[in-house]
């Protein structure tokens, strides 16, 4: 979005910001409430400035970006540990089958 806050605001600047507001209520920034009002905020929001009212007292939107992709990519470090014990066990009772 601008820096500027006065400047009128086009829709893909309310779409972001919908999106953003998605992602927060996932994490349980916000309530359902919390998020329906805000949405209707943004909808009828003109100006980047109304649009950054909104959002104000939430995490940059990198910020929770970055905590989803710590996340993640914990979730493929543990699963490619379990297929890899998985592994090791399938050929460890193979090897004592051939013993």
């Amino acid at each position: 979005m601008s820096t500027e806050h006065g400047l009128r605001a086009p829709d893909d600047d309310r779409d972001r910001l919908v999106e953003q507001l998605q992602r927060h209520a996932a994490a349980g920034r916000l309530s359902l409430d919390e998020y329906a009002e805000r949405v209707d905020r943004v909808l009828v929001a003109r100006t980047h400035g109304e649009l950054a009212a909104v959002v104000h007292d939430l995490p940059l939107d990198s910020m929770v970006d970055a905590a989803l992709d710590h996340r993640e990519s914990a979730r493929q470090l543990i699963v490619a540990l379990l297929v890899a014990l998985l592994v090791l066990a399938v050929l460890g009772a193979a090897v004592a089958a051939f013993r």
